[in-house]
């Protein structure tokens, strides 16, 4: 008798512990915010969907969110919040669990710098650098994946801006543009894979402009000219 009192006290007690942590998950404060360990599953399914911790209605810590992968969940990203904005610190990853990109979030927005990175290493893919509106300004560098630079460009309000250049995997400069406000707008200059002159000219209101001279093996082979705009 003894011992089926003990047991099921033990059994009672494992009840309201289960009962207990099952109600410390998705409650609201007294002014009706989420508070405390929020969870949710994929709708008609016992798969995570994300999990994470409010503090009266505010996303604090770490943030996890899940993908379907044949039909059970995968981690697919973090979110890293603090206390005092809804600035976030971003990773996504792949099904296999590789870092895709990492940066910060304000809300919906990228925003400051973002990293990507190739699918089949972890090399460094892509830097852009995006500004407290959720455009692409300043530097976006992309590279090759034997670490090489394929392309530099510079952004201002999500418009190409400045001087643009492209390179080969060997590093060898193959293109050269200016740009304004996302049009070609001033000197362009085109090379083959060897590094010589293809073509040299002007852009303005991205049309050709002026006298543009045309090269065969690096040797000027004609001239046209494209008139004024």
């Amino acid at each position: 008798m003894i011992k089926q009192k003990i047991l099921s006290g033990l059994f009672l007690t494992l009840i309201l512990t289960t009962c207990l942590a099952q109600n410390s998950v998705n409650q609201f404060d007294n002014n009706g915010e989420r508070h405390g360990l929020w969870a949710k599953n994929y709708e008609g399914t016992d798969q995570k969907r994300y999990e994470g911790n409010f503090k009266n209605g505010k996303e604090i810590g770490t943030f996890k969110y899940y993908k379907l992968k044949d039909g059970k969940s995968v981690l697919s990203a973090t979110k890293v919040f603090n206390e005092f904005n809804n600035i976030a610190e971003v990773t996504f990853f792949t099904s296999d669990g590789k870092v895709v990109s990492t940066g910060k979030m304000d809300k919906k927005k990228f925003i400051g710098k973002w990293l990507y990175y190739h699918k089949n290493s972890n090399q460094l893919m892509i830097e852009e650098h995006y500004n407290d509106e959720g455009l692409l300004d300043g530097k976006r560098i992309v590279y090759y994946e034997n670490g090489n630079v394929a392309e530099d460009t510079n952004y201002k309000n999500d418009k190409l801006n400045g001087v643009a250049k492209w390179f080969t995997k060997a590093k060898q400069n193959i293109r050269t543009i200016t740009y304004l406000n996302g049009e070609r707008n001033g000197l362009v200059i085109n090379y083959d894979g060897k590094g010589n002159k293809v073509s040299e000219g002007y852009y303005k209101g991205d049309q050709k402009t002026g006298v543009w001279k045309y090269y065969k093996d690096g040797v000027l082979s004609k001239e046209k000219d494209h008139g004024a705009n």
